[in-house]
């Protein structure tokens, strides 16, 4: 009787593994499907073109492959849309596919559909929204009704999310497309299609239309009485020196005799160009460019001098500039396109670069930078989704493919150091870093804690676990790191350009003055958290201030034995 026991016992053993090993192989091969589907193509340049592999030039910003852009917004990441090209950014598609292939694809994938007829029909009858529901329109390879950027939210996008992104970034129009797309422009450059075609809901808001298959549902914002307009990323650039020829070749000028700089900054965001060059009464409008590079400012003092007006009040036509006059100049909200192409590296690098930082120094902003400058995606020795949504494409990406320039690592372990070729070494003041990073636990990437949170008995334990690890993370590195360039987050602040050049050369990556240029205008990204919410009160006993001050001074004489820059001074007064 024991053996026919015996051997069901093990007939039974091995249906469980037979059945495990299959559970493992199915799920394996659903995450590969998703995210071979998910994921964004690489681009194929011509073998012959392409640079060296140590030497890399940084993409032309003639080239307008299927690139993805990251924007300040809430939640978001966000696309470049791209004329001229035969796929539309974001989608993982050719364009000769039909939009039935298409439909079905965005229905497995984000499962948008309405599962009834009732859902189909006039959704935007029950629904509300801010600005004016203008109608369904078509939006594909061929037509596409908005032209600026795109933007997506898997979970939570809404009409009234996609109308204030588009509102703050400075467009008049803001459609959206299958369900979890927000597109945005100033202009309708398609057809209307039938209503019954925008029949897909939005994934935070079941009773709003958000577009269909090839269909945006189009609404306008609302409107804003001039000078009243609130935008983000608005940058001072600062006082330059044109002359009458260089003026004549902008592609907007306008004149006007109550001119602010308000008001010019709305006229050029209007004409969705993203730089606005102002001196009383005249306006004018330009694309990013080497006149305006750092090396080329003048003293403030110039343009404040030339300020007083050269026309009287009772002027109704037009002055002409005098010869090298002085613009104060600035960034305005639109995105400038030819520093927000991205792209994996056309060819596997063999050397692995580590972007190594302590959690908390600013690494998501300095790889933001990087991107914007080089045109090439960074890694991540983790998987954050948070990032990934928000267009850091390179966080699915294998840390140890060779497709990324740098890949984020907070490891000091020396095993873990010594599996990259080189690093850059990013060092932020520690009571800084603390306080971001204790935000981040709290509250997320963007949030902060509450005043409740920093006077519990987490934040002092947070210290006290942290603060020796912030010196042990740079001294590990100092230690064991192969080839270092260290970064001080301060002089990034301080010093952009000379800092991203530093950088860009470590990396070996040719970067022109006009990326430059481009990286500065989108610098903050939605990728540094927003100091004007800080603690009501100082969060650092004196103990603690005691034990952190010992830990800066260790790591500023190990940089100083290296020949490492030191750590700034306003860290710890000398």
């Amino acid at each position: 009787m024991g053996a026919p026991f015996c051997k069901l016992h093990c007939l039974l053993k091995r249906a469980q593994m037979l059945l495990l090993c299959l559970g493992i192989a199915y799920l394996m091969a659903g995450s590969i499907l998703l995210l071979q589907r998910s994921s964004i193509r690489v681009a194929q340049p011509n073998p012959a073109s392409l640079p060296p592999l140590l030497s890399l030039a940084a993409p032309p910003t003639a080239l307008r492959t299927t690139g993805l852009g990251i924007r300040a917004r809430s939640r978001w990441a966000t696309i470049q849309s791209v004329s001229g090209v035969g796929a539309k950014a974001g989608r993982y598609w050719e364009a000769s596919r039909s939009l039935g292939v298409q439909h079905l694809h965005r229905r497995w994938f984000h499962d948008l559909l309405p599962d009834s007829p009732e859902q189909r029909v006039s959704l935007h009858r029950n629904s509300k929204h801010k600005g004016t529901y203008m109608g369904c329109f078509l939006h594909n390879a061929s037509d596409r009704a908005l032209g600026g950027t795109m933007l997506y939210d898997l979970r939570k996008m809404t009409s009234s999310l996609c109308q204030d992104t588009c509102s703050e970034s400075g467009y008049q129009f803001a459609g959206l497309e299958y369900g979890t797309e927000c597109h945005c422009g100033n202009r309708i450059s398609s057809l209307k299609a039938p209503e019954e075609e925008c029949n897909l809901v939005c994934r935070g808001e079941r009773g709003s239309p958000c577009g269909g298959v090839g269909r945006l549902s189009i609404y306008m914002v609302e409107e804003q009485l001039p000078g009243h307009r609130k935008f983000r990323n608005i940058h001072y650039s600062g006082c330059f020196k044109l002359t009458t020829n260089t003026i004549s070749t902008f592609p907007i000028h306008t004149f006007q005799l109550n001119l602010t700089t308000q008001s010019c900054i709305e006229t050029c965001t209007d004409k969705e160009l993203p730089l606005a060059v102002f001196k009383r009464p005249h306006c004018l409008c330009m694309w990013t460019s080497s006149l305006f590079s750092i090396s080329q400012q003048s003293d403030n003092k110039q343009c404040v001098e030339s300020a007083a007006p050269n026309y009287t009040t009772t002027t109704s036509a037009p002055t002409v500039p005098t010869e090298d006059d002085y613009y104060q100049v600035y960034h305005t909200p639109v995105l400038d396109s030819r520093c927000k192409e991205r792209m994996f590296l056309p060819q596997r690098s063999a050397s692995l670069v580590a972007l190594s930082s302590f959690p908390g120094a600013g690494n998501t902003w300095v790889r933001h930078l990087i991107e914007l400058v080089t045109g090439y995606y960074t890694g991540s020795f983790y998987f954050d989704g948070t990032l990934y949504n928000r267009g850091f494409k390179g966080e699915k990406d294998y840390w140890k493919s060779g497709r990324s320039i740098c890949v984020k690592t907070h490891e000091s372990g020396q095993k873990d150091i010594e599996m990259f070729d080189s690093a850059i070494l990013l060092i932020r003041n520690p009571y800084r870093s603390l306080m971001a990073e204790f935000n981040r636990k709290c509250a997320g990437h963007l949030g902060h804690a509450s005043d409740a949170q920093w006077n519990s008995k987490e934040w002092p334990e947070f210290v006290s676990n942290y603060a020796p690890w912030w010196a042990s993370h740079a001294l590990s590195w100092l230690k064991f790191g192969q080839r270092l360039l260290v970064v001080h987050y301060e002089d990034l602040q301080r010093a952009l350009f000379p800092q991203l050049r530093l950088i860009t050369a470590f990396l070996n990556i040719t970067v022109t003055e006009e990326r430059l240029l481009c990286a500065q205008s989108n610098q903050d990204g939605h990728f540094k958290r927003s100091r004007a919410q800080q603690p009501s009160f100082d969060p650092f006993t004196s103990d603690m201030r005691q034990m952190i001050d010992s830990y800066i001074h260790t790591v500023d004489q190990a940089l100083q034995s290296r020949n490492f820059s030191r750590l700034p001074q306003d860290y710890l007064p000398r």
